[in-house]
């Protein structure tokens, strides 16, 4: 689900000595410049064994269809209001910690874009009783990996360790939460990262400014109308006060989510969060940021040039409603049904059939505030781009007027199961999906919850939603030509 088109860690990250870490968060990818992240889905349970003894009759296979693959979790909120979630599960000996903070690009005002990614880094730099660098190093050398990642709507840190390190992973993140080191040189340190990867994945890379501009083409409100890596100028303007303002109003324990889950007791792994977390103190909540977008009154349109692109790029994008709402989960799946592998609609037409394009997408951010559905396509050197425009139409006019058969949907239903139990089976990806419904939403259950909203959508909520959004006056085009073909 980019946005989830959204923003992560670099590639490498600078620690101690120059120690270089490998990007490996795979469900928040860079947007725009980047692939789009997996959608999230509901975790898979365990299958159950079948009977060795004899074959099972009609009750037996009844019991088993009706088999709950729900993630079991306990929810616990501490006294200084740091909410707590908890899965236990002993099927290998590991386990994952997430704490989800309730702040991204969104929270940060004009003049100070790229500040939430900005102290993403700092929160690596050291706390009071971890060195500078010492938070990879103990990971690492206990057989374990760490990273953190921030998006327009939460940032988030987590660490994956055998089971005997739980209480090491749980004095990290408590450490960080309760005294950063916030000095002017891992500020400057950090802040020179941030602007390196800026030039590598926006400034000096194909279609690197393509997300930026598209951003400030679709949206008026500024909250969602600038990208989580900020401006060159806002990051130079940059101080160690605005660094100790900001940790002091958003990095409170009332304002996050601590999620664990894996090889441990509930009662003992809480009893570790509540030594180390519970005295660190709460902060005034932070005020809630503006999300209101006021209805696009016209198709808006915008042709840049590209210096580093080979060939043409067509994004067109129409506003949509927020997640988590039936809206979004109709046209959310309505992407998949276009472009969701290459079986899909517009991959046989642009790609197989008219070899007018190279590759091609479709599909809904996931925001929450308004948010965006994406159609990109990538074409072929030479492809007419009005041919291509006026395909993607008709496209678009099929699934408005034309319910999507049952069986294209058993087989997108089919596709999405898989994956469901590819993308949330290991123990970091269901922590991080507990974060995620508790900050995005305030409801963890949507865990178990969102699968049958899924199943629940019809062929009538895809026409609808595709009737409803994809209208011309709905409609932000952006052109990205090469440099050298550019009108």
């Amino acid at each position: 689900m980019f946005e989830s088109r959204q923003f992560g860690r670099s590639e490498a990250r600078s620690i101690a000595a120059g120690l270089a870490l490998a990007f490996i968060f795979s469900a928040i990818n860079l947007d725009g410049a980047q692939t789009k992240p997996a959608k999230r889905r509901n975790p898979p349970a365990q299958p159950a064994q079948a009977s060795k003894a004899k074959k099972p009759g009609p009750t037996a296979v009844a019991t088993k269809a009706a088999k709950s693959f729900d993630i079991n979790y306990k929810e616990f909120k501490l006294k200084n209001g740091l909410r707590v979630l908890i899965a236990e599960d002993h099927h290998a000996p590991t386990f994952s910690i997430c704490v989800t903070y309730n702040v991204g690009s969104r929270d940060e005002p004009p003049g100070r874009t790229g500040f939430a990614h900005l102290f993403e880094h700092m929160l690596f730099q050291g706390s009071a009783n971890v060195g500078k660098g010492e938070h990879f190093i103990l990971v690492q050398q206990n057989g374990g990996r760490a990273n953190g990642t921030t998006n327009p709507d939460r940032t988030n840190y987590y660490e994956t360790l055998p089971a005997n390190q739980l209480e090491l992973a749980i004095f990290l993140e408590a450490d960080r939460m309760r005294a950063p080191a916030i000095t002017q040189a891992n500020f400057d340190n950090q802040r020179a990262t941030v602007q390196e990867e800026r030039r590598q994945n926006y400034d000096n890379r194909p279609y690197g400014k393509t997300y930026e501009v598209a951003l400030d083409l679709v949206y008026d409100n500024f909250a969602y109308k600038h990208s989580t890596i900020g401006s060159m100028a806002d990051l130079n303007a940059a101080t160690i006060e605005d660094a100790e303002a900001f940790f002091k109003t958003y990095y409170a324990p009332n304002n996050a989510v601590l999620s664990l889950v894996g090889s441990f007791k509930t009662d003992h792994a809480l009893a570790l969060i509540k030594k180390y977390f519970e005295d660190i103190p709460a902060q005034a909540p932070p005020q809630a940021p503006d999300m209101s977008e006021p209805e696009q009154q016209g198709e808006r349109r915008k042709v840049i040039e590209d210096g580093f692109a080979q060939t043409a790029r067509l994004d067109i994008i129409y506003k949509i409603s927020p997640g988590n709402t039936p809206d979004w989960y109709a046209v959310e799946l309505l992407g998949n049904v276009l472009s969701n592998g290459s079986s899909s609609r517009l991959y046989h037409k642009f790609v197989r059939e008219k070899e007018l394009a190279l590759s091609v997408s479709a599909d809904a951010s996931e925001r929450r505030g308004p948010a965006t559905f994406w159609f990109s396509i990538m074409a072929r050197p030479g492809a007419d781009l009005a041919e291509i425009e006026k395909l993607l139409a008709e496209e678009i006019r099929r699934v408005q007027t034309t319910p999507v058969s049952d069986a294209e949907l058993s087989k997108l239903r089919m596709q999405l199961s898989r994956q469901r139990a590819q993308q949330l089976y290991s123990t970091r990806r269901r922590a991080n999906a507990l974060g995620h419904f508790a900050v995005y939403y305030n409801d963890a259950s949507l865990i178990n919850k969102v699968w049958t909203i899924y199943r629940n959508v019809t062929p009538a909520d895809l026409q609808r939603v595709a009737q409803k959004y994809f209208r011309e006056s709905n409609r932000s085009v952006l052109t990205t030509l090469p440099k050298n073909t550019a009108q």
